[in-house]
Formats: structure tokens, sequence, C-alpha cells
């Protein structure tokens, strides 16, 4: 069956796609707003407040809540990220309105009860604790900051200890009233279920919510530079990006193509000659992470800190060789391997029902798959360098590390490598 679509009153939007061949479904209420949203005093709210979410309502307890979803054998959860907060559920057909319930529930009546908020508030303490404990994890936030420093969209998702402790109960309450409405809502749902009757139960528990759009996210400004935290570590975690594409971006996919080349799989040229060849590295991989209206590329290695020296100039060996070679295979693994995950995609509910709120809340519609598979099949070998070049050129690169850094360049000694960069 295709794709249903309607839209509330509220302006909420409901998409299902009915897979009438399984036992279970897949729902969730996807919020577009995130880290990226909050203002200075708020960093961390967001994620605090999924935390809370399912604290207590003003007719369930927080034990209620998961003994109710657990008793028909389903599952409920929620994720913060940089641009959108998902709350989610997964039960069996019979118990679809089960799962939306308890969904709208925690969305529409939660208390934020203050013992509950400070006994939260210390969990995230902790959590903000681990991943400073966590090299792989604190590279990234380093590497975020640096790239956009003295922005939201560049600050950690946890927040900091200062900031969490200070949460009241009245916070929380005014940043669901002003980010929670409908316009940034999109009900999704994926699997054996009905949609006029999905509809019919969101229109109870969100037709009412606020229709005005949620406050416009400050415009993204890259900046770039080095971030560097010496520690006595035996591996030394190590990230290289540059700007890369946003959403809207008609190089968007030919950017997620580059990453596969360069680092997307063992096949990968970074996995080959890095790993393979030389042993240099345990784990290296390219990513390239897009947002509304910005994105980074960029590259993760982790290696022992005797082989910082000779690990970069093979990453830049290897970012720039891009620029001037790609082969026909390598292009038809990565659009192979781009292809299979589009499709894997749509044999899962959880990953169907989260792909279309994401294409709802980025594209406005849901896009078909025959049409990305479409897109991706048209971009060329030449399309590839091009970006590569673009990219790698086009902006300060951004280097964080975390370990023994040794001799590793700046950001400025990277930049220098590929100033006036084109595709030949």
């Amino acid at each position: 069956m295709t794709v249903r679509l309607s839209t509330l009153a509220s302006g909420l939007t409901v998409v299902s796609h009915p897979m009438d061949h399984l036992e279970s479904a897949a729902l969730g209420v996807w919020v577009g707003t995130g880290a990226r949203s909050e203002r200075d005093q708020e960093h961390g709210l967001s994620h605090l407040l999924e935390h809370m979410a399912f604290k207590g309502t003003k007719s369930r307890t927080a034990s209620e809540i998961v003994e109710e979803i657990e008793a028909v054998g389903g599952e409920v959860n929620a994720s913060t990220s940089v641009e959108t907060t998902s709350y989610y559920a997964r039960t069996l057909k019979a118990d679809v309105d089960l799962g939306l319930d308890i969904l709208g529930d925690i969305l529409r009546n939660a208390v934020f009860d203050p013992d509950e908020l400070e006994r939260e508030k210390h969990v995230i303490l902790q959590e903000i604790g681990a991943a400073r404990d966590t090299p792989d994890d604190l590279v990234y936030d380093l590497f975020s900051e640096t790239a956009y420093p003295d922005q939201a969209i560049g600050r950690s998702i946890l927040g900091t200890a200062a900031t969490v402790s200070q949460v009241a109960p009245d916070m929380l309450d005014r940043y669901l009233q002003r980010q929670y409405r409908g316009p940034s809502m999109v009900v999704s749902a994926a699997g054996s279920l009905d949609h006029d009757a999905l509809v019919a139960r969101a229109e109870q528990w969100f037709g009412d919510v606020p229709s005005q759009a949620a406050p416009d996210n400050a415009p993204a400004r890259y900046v770039g530079g080095e971030h560097f935290e010496h520690r006595d570590l035996m591996e030394t975690q190590i990230i290289l990006g540059f700007e890369g594409c946003s959403y809207a971006s008609e190089d968007y996919y030919t950017a997620q193509l580059l990453a596969g080349i360069l680092g997307g799989g063992m096949s990968s040229r970074l996995f080959q000659e890095v790993r393979e060849k030389r042993g240099l590295c345990y784990s290296i991989y390219a990513f390239h992470w897009a947002f509304a209206d910005t994105g980074v590329f960029g590259v993760h290695a982790a290696t022992s800190p005797e082989d910082v020296k000779a690990l970069m100039p093979i990453i830049l060996d290897e970012l720039a060789r891009v620029t001037d070679e790609v082969s026909d295979e390598e292009l038809s693994r990565a659009k192979a391997q781009l292809r299979a995950g589009l499709l894997m995609t749509l044999e899962h509910p959880a990953s169907r029902a989260g792909q279309l709120a994401r294409q709802l809340q980025l594209f406005g519609r849901a896009i078909p798959t025959d049409e990305l598979l479409e897109r991706t099949g048209a971009i060329t070998s030449d399309d590839i360098r091009r970006v590569a070049a673009r990219i790698m050129s086009g902006s300060r690169p951004t280097i964080a590390a975390v370990g023994r850094i040794g001799d590793l360049p700046d950001s400025s000694a990277i930049g220098a490598r590929f100033q006036g960069l084109t595709a030949t």
C-alpha cells in the first residue's frame, strides 16, 4: 500500500505507511526542535524535557507509563538530536491506539514534579560526566563546538553541569509551549495499522496544540579551527572536517556518496589504505552530517600516539586524491550501499516511520523511494570530484583531538594543503 498523509487543523501532520503483512507497528511523534532551538540559559533543556516526559503525567505515574506498554509486549522510548526530538513506541497491531495514547499523554499531560526533576537532573549530570570520560564521545563535542563556536548548533546535546542544574519546572513548561507546536510536529507510523484510526486518535491528543509556528532557529555560521585536549591515553581520537551540504542542497546525496567512497565500509579508500595496507589504526571512517541550512563532512580516526604523525598525511592525501580520480567501481559500490540502506528501511517499521517523519519535516513531503534511487543513480564520478573539491577548499578545516596529540597539524596547515583545489 502507498503512504497516506493527513494534516490536522493545528498544522500537525499524520503520515503512515501501512504494511498489512506485519503483526506489529512502529509509531511516534517527531518534533522539529532540539538542541539547536535552545537559548543560552536553556542549554540541555531539550534532552532534559525528553527525559521528564516519562516521569509522570496527570493520569499515570512514571512506573505506570512503562508497565502499561510493557504489559502488552510493547516498548516506548525517545531521543534528542540537534534539530529534532522524537518519542516513539513499538506495539502489536492490536495495541497501536495504546501506543499513541501513552505518547499523547506524556507530551500533553506531563506534570514535571520538582522531586522527579531533581532526580533526573542528577542522572543527566552523571551522563555528562560519562561523556567527558569517553574520549570517542568527547572528541565529537569538541569538533562541533569548534566548527560552530558560540552557537546552539555547535553545543553538546546534554548541556553542561551548570545549565542543567539550574533548570526549574516552569522552564520546561515554557519551552514546551514555545517549541511543541502543530506545524513542527509529525505523527508517523508504519506497520500493521489503520490510517484513519491513527488520524482520529492523533486529533484527540494533538488537535488543539498551538497552530502558530515555533520560532525559527538562528542561521548557522560555520567557522572551523582546532581544539586539542591533551590526555595521557593509549589511543588518540581525531576528527578532521569541513563545511558540508545541508539537507536542501542539490549536492546532499553526492556528499553522502563521497563519504561512502572515502570511508563508508571495509572496501573504502581510507579503510584499505590506512588500516589494511599500513595498520595505522583500528577504526577510521568518513561521515557527512546534514542540517537544515548547513552540514559537516569529516573523517574520524582512532590511532596510537606513535602513529599520529604518519596517519595524518595519508588522510590528507586521500582527501586530495578523490578530487582527481573516482573509479566507476568505487561509485557503483557506494551507490549500492546507499540503495541497500534505502530499501532495507522499507522492511523495518521503526526505520520507515522515522524516515517519513524526517522527510516531512525537512522537505514538506514524503519522497518516493524510486525518486531517491533515481537521484542517486544519476550522480557521476565528475559530480563526486566536483563536490569533494568544493568541500575541501571551500572552508577552513576543523580538527579536534583527544589524547596524546604529538605532531598533529593545526587547521591553518591543513587548509593550506587544499587551498585552490579544483576537480580536474
